[in-house]
């Protein structure tokens, strides 16, 4: 090739290839991708393909140009090529600026099939632009486009119902990612919303596709989801009670211990409740000849805020049922059929009675709170122990309540916090053998402190009543309560505000004369002497 040939092929091509648009194209590719990497990086895909229509764009404009230094007849169609990648990744690049920043940064969403038909709705009509404006003739493409477009419709018919479920799905916002959706037996969230299929993530760790066109055409249930309302949704747990026991008892028990569920979980509006829903429920197909079945059937009501964790806070909630429903007594229902089959002799509940009682006198006997008491008087005291466990978790008592109420633990272990002004501290840790509550027991005072169970505790639990006809018998027992009450209470105090012995002791003094006059008054005991020797 002669050299100035050589020189004017050069020349075209640098002209082509540093053309306006070229370098706009470029450009604007740069501040794409900038803008991305700020503001919407779940796009960098979409960039990564404006990059590879640039660069495409880019290798084709020097070939352009050395076609039409050589007079090519083939250089229309590649600069027409080169025109529409030019094209398409521009209309790409205003698609991610438009729909990916620029729209939410202003409270806009636009769903992504709508965004991806609006950007390809803007390619074709501009390379149909760029054809006509070459000298394309477009009108036997147009007409057999047209039957192609009839066989194409009629053959797919299935996989187009579901690029247009997926389209009106999203149009009409009956489903997003982030829902959680029941369809058929199949629950879980919604991840994707694709032109064909949806994709749903259950609890079992699989992922489901279901047909845009299965969904369009069948009913599905959206998990939590109410017009104006938070996402949560309503959970039940089942339980029977035997039925001697009344159902307003057994809703006044669980009702009071879901109340106290502290769990992110469970939503606090509207409240977790109880209601009774059947009498001798299951009556049927029980046993041969079984007429009834002695239960009522309860259903515990909570809405669940976070819709992962579905089984493990219905699992608390009937921990804190049965642990609630221990406390008080009540015993779930057994089967209609159950057999006993050891025989329940005089001697044999004699046995157990025993055991039992020697277990709450060791408890009773290791406290010096009843160090004055004969074992005639623990004795008795402890035919009124209740049993009361407690779950981890669980408020065993509230500061300020009134409940007069002694707590003894023999296992697990407990937290105590006291709130002052508004800020909680923690002041102590409870193990087996330690008890709190004595001041709302002999005194009817309101709860001092809260406390919580750390892990799962066991304890008895002893009411003023049945404390009282023994302190009634033998009144002078209220100074001996008095003194150890006063002992603990200024030990409190001494180790908190640093006293000294001669404060200790005047402290001490005051207390226990207060103290005695608190049980006196509480108990009802008027001959009382407020104060006796030390």
């Amino acid at each position: 090739m002669p050299y100035h040939a050589s020189v004017r092929t050069l020349e075209t091509i640098l002209r082509e290839l540093w053309g306006d648009y070229t370098l706009f194209l470029v450009a604007g590719l740069l501040l794409t991708a900038l803008a991305v990497r700020l503001w919407a990086a779940s796009e960098r895909k979409r960039v990564k393909l404006m990059a590879f229509l640039t660069v495409l764009h880019i290798l084709l404009t020097p070939i352009a140009g050395a076609l039409h230094a050589a007079d090519s007849p083939y250089t229309i169609e590649v600069r027409v090529a080169s025109l529409m990648i030019a094209v398409l990744a521009a209309i790409g690049m205003i698609s991610v600026v438009v729909f990916a920043i620029a729209l939410p940064r202003i409270g806009l969403s636009v769903v992504s099939i709508v965004r991806d038909i609006i950007t390809a709705c803007a390619a074709v009509v501009a390379l149909m632009a760029i054809a006509h404006e070459a000298g394309l003739a477009l009108s036997g493409l147009l007409t057999t486009s047209a039957v192609v477009s009839a066989v194409v419709v009629f053959s797919l018919q299935e996989p187009l119902a579901n690029i247009m479920g997926g389209i009106f799905l999203q149009a009409d916002n009956s489903i997003q990612v982030g829902d959680w959706v029941k369809v058929g037996d199949i629950s879980g969230k919604v991840t994707e919303i694709r032109w064909r299929y949806t994709a749903i993530e259950t609890r079992n760790w699989e992922t489901t596709i279901v047909p845009n066109g299965y969904l369009m055409k069948n009913q599905f249930v959206v998990l939590g989801r109410r017009q104006g309302q938070p996402v949560q949704w309503r959970r039940w747990v089942w339980f029977n009670v035997d039925y001697r026991h009344a159902p307003s008892e057994v809703l006044a028990v669980v009702n009071e211990a879901l109340k106290t569920i502290d769990v992110a979980a469970v939503a606090r509006e509207p409240v977790p409740h109880a209601v009774c829903m059947d009498i001798g429920s299951g009556i049927a197909n029980v046993a041969p000849n079984t007429e009834a079945v002695s239960y009522c059937r309860y259903g515990a009501r909570y809405w669940l805020t976070d819709l992962a964790r579905d089984d493990p806070t219905d699992s608390l909630v009937r921990e804190r049922i049965f642990a609630a429903l221990t406390r008080a007594g009540i015993d779930l229902s057994l089967p209609a059929e159950t057999v006993f089959v050891t025989k329940e002799t005089e001697t044999r509940k004699q046995a157990k009675m025993e055991r039992d009682v020697r277990r709450r006198l060791d408890v009773l006997s290791n406290m010096d709170l009843f160090g004055s008491l004969t074992e005639s008087e623990k004795a008795e005291l402890a035919t009124h122990l209740r049993y009361s466990p407690f779950t981890a978790g669980e408020v065993m008592t509230r500061q300020g309540n009134q409940a007069h109420w002694l707590y003894i633990l023999t296992g697990g272990e407990a937290v105590v916090r006291v709130e002052a002004q508004g800020i909680v501290q923690e002041v102590a840790r409870l193990h087996g053998g330690d008890f709190f509550g004595e001041m709302s027991l002999m005194t009817g005072a309101p709860r001092s402190a809260t406390v919580e169970a750390v892990t799962d505790v066991q304890c008895y639990r002893l009411g003023a009543a049945g404390f009282k006809r023994i302190i009634q018998a033998r009144p002078d027992i209220a100074q001996h309560v008095a003194t150890v009450l006063a002992h603990r209470k200024v030990g409190l105090d001494a180790a908190r505000e640093e006293l000294d012995e001669e404060s200790r002791r005047s402290r001490f003094d005051q207390q226990r004369v207060d103290l005695v006059a608190r049980i006196r008054d509480f108990f009802g005991l008027e001959d009382l002497p407020l104060a006796r020797g030390k």
